[in-house]
């Protein structure tokens, strides 16, 4: 597009609405510095890069000195020790913590707790079975009745499997056995 003063290539397009109207104004350098608009100067890349870079690492800073409110460890106090000083540090770092512990627990960020090896699969159906109730009762709020009757056949079927669990366990089968 050309200048509407020159035929220079045009550098500087405005467009404006008044009272509905539509006015546009393509100018080049000279003309659209003639008329009070500032071009700016064009950076070289790696000026814009280094800028990004350095902002980056003011942050990075920032948060590296920002220390926990209750016992006043900083992050990079952390990153030196791998120890945090006290259960609020989860909460002041969770930005910084989440990916870490991510990486270390295969995806998962929150605690689950640890069962005995040996009555695992006990607490498994314990823990599921719970689940499948209050999915019962969401589907139920939600009027969702087929969804409702699927679970609660998944339910019957894992009571029915502890049940027949607790039976092949009892002292009398294991003498027989």
């Amino acid at each position: 597009m050309k200048c509407d003063l020159c035929d220079k290539p045009a550098c500087v397009h405005e467009v404006t609405l008044k009272n509905g109207v539509k006015k546009e104004v393509h100018l080049c350098e000279e003309h659209a510095r003639q008329s009070g608009i500032q071009i700016p100067t064009h950076q070289p890349i790696n000026q814009l890069l280094t800028q990004f870079v350095v902002a980056q690492g003011a942050k990075q800073q920032r948060v590296m000195a920002k220390p926990c409110p209750n016992c006043g460890l900083t992050f990079a106090q952390f990153k030196q020790t791998g120890r945090v000083g006290c259960p609020e540090c989860y909460t002041a770092f969770e930005e910084q913590l989440t990916p870490l512990i991510e990486r270390t627990q295969n995806g998962g960020a929150h605690h689950v707790g640890k069962s005995p090896r040996r009555a695992g699969t006990s607490i498994d159906r314990q823990v599921m079975i719970q689940r499948l109730v209050k999915e019962i009762e969401s589907a139920v709020s939600a009027e969702q009745y087929e969804r409702a009757a699927t679970l609660r056949d998944k339910l019957l079927q894992l009571k029915s499997d502890v049940a027949q669990k607790d039976t092949e366990d009892t002292p009398e089968t294991l003498e027989n056995n």
